[in-house]
């Protein structure tokens, strides 16, 4: 019996209602690029989101966000950004069921056990993910599948790591570093390279420069005081807004052999191979930095030493023997700067004394440091008679150098051989350990055989500096700069110096350098007869 129009026109109300009050499905996508490329070109977030959307559509779904992940890895979700964010907002939105759609499997995870890790975390915040291209199935059958899916993308991964890892260890090998560029250096185009080579990016690389060479000759005499001075270059890079840098990357700056022109990844069984690029620093400078940082650590310069008071810290008390403090009083106009003792059992304890008269007795000190002209020119002729004895012993040096070579190969290929016959574990270790040691130290010697030759630079451009500081210090402490006080203070005088209010400086102890002039010049010295010290012997009546 055929039914009536108002009855079927009733049935088609009834199932209209019922669709339109089902409520719609929700979705959230996921995207993801492993390599800066991907984000770049054809496969990229945009063309992932916009595949999800188009997938979402076509399944009546509405999607009500979207979790980018830019440029990780498919290893564990927790270090992907945009999946903790996903599964947050799973746990903020508890209420609501959820499909998470990936375009490939590959974005879901590329290992097996952090795919099953995240399909377990999903599951207890009941979302539902769909693929584009996989089918999720709650079957033993489906789970098979996707355990093979998994595994077969841990496996590119793994593979693709282990190609990326030999053509980055070949091209070091060859003498090119791979990785991004270290503070000083930037990647360009130099004809004549294959790829792209690490030059100086000035005026970077001058400051490390003089910062590295400063902490080898002991001149920054800490990492803190290495640390300030790159704080003070306004052009060199910081870590924080307030212009500080990070200790951790002092300690990287200070032992890269990156700088000396060499590369090393011995996780890579790469071992101090020659760069091709242009080092900052020489192998020996390096070396020397690597022994201070091994040696016992030294309190660090006062900080608060300023341009105001050079002296703090480096003028002791004369009753206790403790550094003087200094600072500004003020006055009903004006502020007056004096330095003073605050040790408490001190006799001298708060009673200040004028800036004015304990740096200008200083400078009156320092000034009598200065030699004659004839002692100092002496001096030079003494330093030039000892500089070109060096230079012509030098070859006789090269040898010897050469011979230390061929002597360390041979320890080296004995350890080689030990090593390729030993099977125990712990004996390969030492074996190589001891192997990677050696070849450093062979390292150590060619570049001494190469730069034995000749001096880096002439002698007056060597000792030019040393040798005018010796003719005047008083000069170098008369700079603006508070690096150069605190310099002259180090060079000049061997050990701190005690100030008396009543009787000013007592005896200082100065260097030995400006010691041994000083008793040249003293009115006792003189030169030793021609006949030497001892009495004279009288020659035989008759002879």
């Amino acid at each position: 019996m055929m039914q009536s129009t108002e009855t079927l026109h009733a049935q088609n109300d009834e199932s209209s209602h019922t669709s339109s009050s089902k409520p719609v499905q929700k979705a959230l996508l996921y995207c993801r690029v492993s390599d800066p490329k991907q984000r770049i070109h054809g496969s990229g977030l945009e063309s992932q989101e916009h595949l999800c959307r188009e997938y979402a559509a076509r399944k009546g779904y509405e999607v009500e966000a979207v979790f980018p992940d830019d440029v990780t890895g498919g290893g564990d979700f927790i270090d992907r950004p945009g999946m903790v964010a996903l599964l947050q907002y799973l746990e903020d939105n508890a209420h609501t069921d959820y499909v998470v759609i990936f375009d490939d499997l590959k974005r879901f995870a590329r290992a097996t056990l952090f795919h099953w890790k995240l399909r377990h975390e999903l599951s207890l915040r009941r979302a539902t993910p769909e693929c584009l291209n996989f089918n999720f199935e709650d079957t033993p059958e489906g789970e098979f599948m996707e355990t093979i899916f998994a595994a077969q993308g841990q496996l590119e991964r793994q593979q693709n790591r282990r190609q990326t890892i030999q053509k980055m260890r070949a091209r070091m090998e060859g003498g090119y570093y791979v990785f991004f560029p270290s503070v000083g250096y930037r990647y360009e185009r130099v004809q004549g390279h294959s790829g792209k080579l690490l030059v100086r990016n000035e005026p970077v690389a001058s400051i490390l420069q003089e910062a590295l060479e400063g902490f080898a000759s002991g001149r920054f005499e800490t990492q803190t005081e290495f640390k300030r001075f790159l704080e003070s270059q306004p052009a060199y890079p910081k870590d924080f807004p307030n212009g500080q840098i990070r200790m951790q990357r002092i300690k990287q700056l200070l032992t890269r052999p990156i700088y000396a022109g060499y590369i090393d990844k011995p996780d890579w069984q790469v071992f101090m191979v020659k760069g091709q690029h242009e080092p900052l620093i020489s192998l020996q400078c390096y070396e020397r930095i690597q022994q201070r940082l091994k040696t016992q650590a030294k309190a660090p310069a006062r900080k608060d030493i300023n341009q105001d008071f050079p002296l703090r810290g480096f003028v002791l008390c004369g009753d206790c023997n403790k550094p003087l403090r200094a600072g500004w009083t003020k006055g009903n106009t004006k502020r007056y700067p004096y330095y003073l003792c605050q040790t408490k059992t001190c006799n001298s304890y708060g009673k200040s004394i004028k800036r004015a008269d304990i740096e200008g007795e200083f400078e009156t000190l320092l000034k009598k440091l200065k030699p004659s002209k004839e002692l100092f020119q002496l001096t030079c002729a003494t330093f030039k008679n000892s500089w070109d004895k060096k230079a012509a012993s030098l070859k006789d040096q090269v040898k010897v150098v050469k011979g230390q070579i061929k002597m360390l190969e041979k320890h080296i290929e004995g350890v080689v051989d030990r090593l390729v016959k030993t099977e125990n574990q712990t004996a390969i270790t030492a074996y190589e350990t001891r192997l990677s040691k050696l070849e450093r130290e062979k390292i150590m010697l060619i570049e001494k055989a190469q730069v034995a030759p000749k001096p880096l630079r002439p002698f007056h451009e060597m000792l030019e500096l040393a040798l005018s500081f010796l003719a005047n210090p008083y000069k170098l402490w008369a700079s603006e700069q508070l690096e150069d006080k605190r310099t002259v203070l180090k060079l000049a005088f061997s050990t701190r110096i005690s100030y008396d209010r009543e009787t000013g400086y007592r005896t200082p102890k100065i260097a030995l350098p400006f010691k041994l002039l000083h008793d040249l010049t003293a009115p006792q010295c003189q030169m030793v007869p021609g006949r030497g010290l001892e009495p004279p012997q009288g020659l035989p009546t008759g002879t």
